[in-house]
């Protein structure tokens, strides 16, 4: 049986690049090569699509520096012609890097420019593509449209569940609507905004300190800061500026929530055929390991890929069975309420008295073999190889 060739998608325009990176290293290391052909495109930060680039299957994190999709002498750029579906990929000469020419500058080209034929290069028919991108322009639901456009088959989430889920404003909006629970919160502006405007709103609809400021669409803990109340009014408005002005360097859509007294559960739904019933994993907590010592510390990007002393993974997390089958449930529930598709990993927060609220849904996951995501399904029986396995062939036609 001929292997079915995969475009796998990785690095893109978002804060999130390097994480897709090292995501798409697991990925491509753990894939099957006996069923599946992939090919993998790496997206700069910048947009441009290229080929024959540095191998991710080569970065990590071992050394402490962040791996990046950059142009090296072989690369070469990658065009897109919507109109022929999965047959529409093709690859330019590395000198057209440099040229905006025929739509080198763009990334789009179109065949039935006669010019065209002899500079690019077919990459073949593709029967599905794995878009390993975090944050915006790759998990919002942009990279989704362009494919649901070329009708060319793709891994996750739909350009609606994409799209809600990357602004935590609108994920709230659409799970308070199926009666599931998110921590309460408001949103700021932060191209136009007073602290003091921001101030009276938190006060007015009763936030209890520490608050989390945070870019409602930003992922990897970008931009977070947490608020804790101040003895003084002038303080607390210093305090809230700052958090404020910090999130919105990655998006000026500023969400401030409530801290909530509780444990971080993350839980892995996986539902690999459009239409399918979506299955939960165990869940998962990352404890945080240096809150014994005393540290006020949450779970920062730092915490997350830059310091392997200051978490780890357990799973399933230590709580009663009764409470873990409650966090599946929601998970299962508010994976449905989104329209999900594919893969999510369902973020919620379980109070002292057992009560499971959502914290926020990520559609395309840390893919890394120590991310939770697949820690998780390993834990639930499901290997990284399968895992991945399962997610292509349930949308291949």
């Amino acid at each position: 049986m001929a292997k079915k060739r995969i475009v796998v998608l990785y690095g893109g325009r978002a804060d999130e690049h390097s994480i897709s990176c090292i995501s798409t290293a697991g990925v491509l290391n753990a894939m099957d090569t006996e069923r599946f052909e992939p090919i993998p495109v790496g997206i700069t930060k910048d947009g441009q699509w290229i080929v024959n680039g540095e191998d991710p299957r080569g970065w990590s994190l071992d050394g402490g520096e962040l791996p990046t999709v950059t142009i090296t002498p072989g690369s070469r750029p990658v065009l897109l012609d919507p109109t022929r579906g999965q047959d529409g990929f093709f690859a330019g000469e590395p000198d057209h890097l440099n040229t905006a020419d025929h739509g080198f500058g763009t990334s789009f080209v179109s065949l039935s420019d006669p010019e065209i034929h002899h500079v690019i290069t077919s990459l073949g028919h593709i029967d599905a593509v794995l878009p390993v991108l975090h944050g915006p322009y790759g998990e919002d639901g942009t990279v989704q449209g362009l494919l649901e456009m070329m009708n060319v088959p793709y891994v996750g989430c739909g350009v609606f569940a994409s799209a809600a889920c990357m602004d935590k404003h609108y994920t709230k909006v659409v799970l308070g609507a199926a009666g599931i629970p998110t921590a309460p919160g408001i949103m700021v502006d932060a191209r136009n905004f007073t602290a003091a405007e921001a101030l009276a709103s938190i006060e007015e609809a009763g936030l209890a300190y520490p608050l989390f400021v945070k870019p409602s669409r930003a992922g990897s803990s970008f931009g977070v800061t947490k608020v804790e109340r101040a003895d003084d009014r002038e303080t607390q408005l210093d305090r809230l500026t700052a958090a404020i002005v910090e999130a919105g360097e990655h998006d000026w859509k500023v969400l401030i929530e409530q801290g909530i007294d509780g444990r971080e559960i993350e839980c892995a739904v996986l539902c690999p055929e459009p239409g399918g019933e979506p299955e939960a994993s165990w869940p998962g907590e990352i404890v945080l390991d240096r809150r014994e010592d005393g540290d006020d510390q949450f779970y920062d990007f730092d915490s997350k890929y830059m310091d392997s002393a200051a978490s780890h993974v357990e799973v399933p997390a230590n709580l009663p069975v009764s409470v873990l089958e409650d966090v599946r449930d929601v998970a299962r529930r508010a994976f449905k309420a989104v329209d999900g598709a594919g893969l999510s990993r369902v973020d919620t927060f379980v109070t002292p008295d057992g009560t499971v609220m959502v914290n926020e849904i990520n559609t395309m996951p840390g893919f890394t073999p120590i991310s939770m995501y697949p820690k998780a399904w390993e834990a639930t029986g499901v290997g990284y190889t399968e895992l991945i396995t399962r997610l292509i062939e349930g949308v291949l036609r």
